[in-house]
């Protein structure tokens, strides 16, 4: 279907755009995780999986991977990707603010910096 109208053209741009970058985003986590999982132990191709790769965060910061299910119950999960963002950075060494701002609120780039920093894994109680 051809967009006739200027409108048509402009929403097809967009979605265009923002597909691209939500694809650039994602390879960027999955890069960073995959260098995550192999400093904590777990095969990094494990990264590619979306799900697999949430169930494995919620075991590098040190809970069940059965508490993992609580992602797919909402309110429940904000609250867990905040705590498993926090335990994650504590095993890293990393502070409760660098966990928040950057493992919780932009992982592109806390994920980046733990994957390739010198930062090194080390499961604390």
């Amino acid at each position: 279907m051809l967009a006739t109208s200027i409108t048509d053209q402009a929403s097809v741009s967009s979605l265009w755009t923002t597909s691209i970058f939500g694809l650039v985003i994602y390879v960027i986590v999955v890069v960073a995780l995959w260098r995550v999982f192999a400093k904590a132990g777990w095969p990094g191709i494990l990264a590619i999986i979306p799900i697999v790769n949430m169930f494995i965060l919620v075991k590098i910061a040190g809970y069940s991977a059965w508490l993992g299910l609580l992602y797919f119950i909402p309110i429940a999960n904000v609250v867990l990707a905040i705590i498993v963002a926090i335990k994650v950075g504590e095993n890293f060494g990393k502070g409760g603010a660098f966990s928040f701002f950057l493992l919780f609120l932009f992982p592109f780039i806390g994920y980046l910096i733990l994957g390739f920093g010198d930062a090194r894994y080390a499961k604390r109680a």
